[in-house]
This record gives structure tokens, C-alpha cells and sequence, in this order.
């Protein structure tokens, strides 16, 4: 069995300065670009590098095994299907 991977001191910090940025280039993007529907579209994008960054590194699965990776995108199918679901019940009412 394989021991825990240890990430440099570098590589947290280096994550930490990015999620600030994204999370300023955020706030600055909504309070000072106007691109009317699309400011929407900016925000999530941002939010999903962010949500990537995180899950890489920060929760380690750059430096896991498959079957955790299989694990985690199973999940947002079964949040899909769940999401889905519950907007065809409410829909069809």
C-alpha cells in the first residue's frame, strides 16, 4: 500500500496566491465589466478553475489513485441525475 503523498510547501502556496487571484479577478470582473448576460458565464468559469484547483491539489487527487478519480466524477453524475429528477417533478407538477 502506497503512503500519503506529502506536497511541497511551494505547491500550497502557489495554489493559496492563485485561488486569492481568481477570487479577485471575480469581485473585479462583477463590480467593473459589464457584459450583461454573460457576466454569469464569467463568474462560473472562474469558479470551476477554482474548484479545480482545489480538488488537485488541495484535496490531493492529482496525486491519487484512478479509483478515487472514478469515485468523484461519480458523484457530479449522481448530482445531475438528483438535480434532474427533482427539476422534472417540479416542472410537471
Amino acid at each position: 500500500m502506497a503512503g500519503h503523498h506529502v506536497v511541497p510547501f511551494k505547491t500550497n502556496l502557489m495554489t493559496f496566491i492563485a485561488l486569492v487571484a481568481l477570487t479577485i479577478i471575480t469581485v473585479l470582473t462583477a463590480k467593473f465589466v459589464n457584459l450583461g448576460d454573460w457576466n454569469l458565464a464569467l463568474a462560473m468559469v472562474i469558479a470551476t478553475i477554482k474548484v479545480i484547483c482545489v480538488l488537485l491539489w488541495f484535496m490531493h487527487l492529482k496525486y491519487d489513485g484512478m479509483v478515487n478519480r472514478v469515485i468523484f466524477i461519480s458523484s457530479f453524475f449522481f448530482l445531475a441525475l438528483f438535480f434532474t429528477m427533482s427539476f422534472f417533478d417540479l416542472y410537471y407538477r
